[in-house]
């Protein structure tokens, strides 16, 4: 089945990858991503519009594609503001990107309000008077974002 799947529709799903992308590399990987996450479905044997199905796997990849890509220049951004002798190993930069890739993939169904509170907290490192009035917020409501979104951190890493 699986290998029917692929050799029907791969070169249907890159295209259609690369139209989006506009990048052929970036559409080879995804795709590739896109059969290894069909080859864990368990809906695999009653599969009856593959191509729909294919589309909504590579919407979630090209999320998370542009997700990750959003993240990465945000974060290099901040190193350019960086002094050179303040500027981080390569090992400690890479730590770093899968750090804040994992924070963003955590925290990305919480409303937006909330991932910003938590941002500024650990981020920034503001104090929770000045995230409440850059947010418009009151003082109570920071305290409860901030334990929203710390307690779906932690609970995240209790389940790893």
């Amino acid at each position: 089945m699986l290998h029917s799947l692929y050799l029907d529709h791969r070169l249907w799903l890159n295209g259609w990858l690369r139209r989006r992308l506009g990048c052929p590399h970036s559409a080879d990987d995804l795709t590739q991503d896109a059969f290894v996450q069909v080859m864990g479905s368990r809906d695999l044997l009653r599969l009856e519009q593959p191509r729909a199905f294919l589309t909504t796997i590579a919407k979630r990849l090209l999320f998370n594609h542009y997700r990750r890509q959003d993240v990465e220049r945000a974060y290099l951004e901040a190193l350019a503001a960086l002094p050179a002798a303040e500027q981080p190993s390569e090992e400690v930069r890479a730590i770093a990107m899968e750090t804040l890739l994992e924070l963003a993939r955590l925290l990305e169904d919480l409303p937006l309000p909330v991932r910003q509170a938590f941002l500024y907290a650990q981020l920034d490192g503001l104090p929770y008077a000045e995230i409440a009035e850059r947010l418009g917020i009151s003082l109570a409501t920071v305290k409860r974002y901030l334990a929203k979104a710390a307690q779906r951190c932690y609970f995240a890493e209790l389940h790893e």
